[in-house]
């Protein structure tokens, strides 16, 4: 199945050299953030906004994402999506350009995790990973790019880019995290060959590959987030406290910290800003991770 995106087509050729006003290094970007309405997606796309971007704040829990796009400011529009359902990604896609004239970045941050040990991992889980992490990507980039090809065949000259947020997990193994690193390495597949198919439209396509966000709610949460799970479980021998589970991954990372949004944001402009990479994974774990 596609969706007949011609008229978000012609409305994003006649609007390829009218973009919002800003300023800064993403300044008249138009960017769409995918799980955007918290964590990592929240602050890369809070930096992006900062550096004159426009943000779609596109998220499945949409009251959350108005509030989000509210905060961050007039040039920011929540948009509701979920992005392993194709038509809810190309009508997404397609009120981008209705709001705001066009598409330069997809940022496709959208994830999920589910662990466990291979022999009693669930089917279900499994398909829950690749459908979010994997096919969501494929969406967000096929209809992305749809846009894109449009906005080129109206300036030959201008480029466009494709970022997905992979993982440090897409670089090397996960133990009993595979279905989430399975994806991951399968995202670094699609950018590599999407790269190699976009060149001719002006299209780079990059990934970006963070550690863990430690200050993020999937570490931090209180109640439900990683740090007092591995403490209940026993996870770190000799961690007594939630505080002593941070330190322990803390100390894995050679620059002795956790990943931030504004670490990941830079890569993300390096991104946009170079003219002479695509096809590329780049690391932003802090050295715990390291290219071969």
């Amino acid at each position: 199945m596609s969706i007949d995106m011609t008229k978000w087509c012609d409305l994003a050729k006649q609007n390829v050299h009218n973009r919002p006003a800003g300023t800064g290094r993403m300044a008249g970007k138009i960017v769409v953030v995918t799980g955007a309405a918290q964590g990592f997606g929240k602050g890369i796309a809070e930096e992006l906004y900062n550096e004159g971007a426009s943000i779609v704040i596109a998220d499945m829990n949409l009251p959350l994402a108005e509030q989000v796009a509210k905060e961050m400011g007039e040039r920011a529009v929540a948009i509701a999506v979920n992005v392993s359902d194709e038509e809810s990604v190309a009508q997404m896609v397609g009120k981008t350009v209705e709001v705001f004239g066009g598409i330069d970045l997809m940022l496709a941050n959208a994830g999920v995790v589910r662990s466990g040990p291979l022999a009693t991992f669930e089917k279900k889980d499994f398909d829950f990973v690749t459908n979010i992490n994997y096919t969501g990507l494929f969406l967000c980039c096929k209809y992305a790019a749809i846009i894109m090809q449009a906005q080129h065949e109206a300036d030959p000259e201008a480029m466009f880019d494709i970022v997905a947020v992979s993982s440090k997990s897409g670089l090397e193994g996960s133990n009993k995290n595979f279905a989430y690193a399975g994806s991951k390495f399968g995202s670094i597949g699609l950018v590599q060959s999407f790269a190699l198919e976009m060149c001719e439209y002006g299209v780079k396509v990059n990934a970006v590959c963070p550690g863990n966000y430690l200050d993020g709610p999937l570490w931090s949460d209180p109640e439900r987030g990683l740090f007092v799970q591995y403490l209940n479980a026993g996870k770190v021998p000799g961690a007594k406290t939630v505080e002593d589970v941070r330190r322990f991954y803390e100390a894995k990372v050679p620059l002795n910290r956790g990943c931030l949004p504004i670490d990941v944001a830079r890569a993300v402009m390096y991104c946009v800003e170079q003219k002479y990479e695509t096809g590329q994974a780049i690391p932003v774990t802090g050295g715990q991770v390291m290219l071969n």
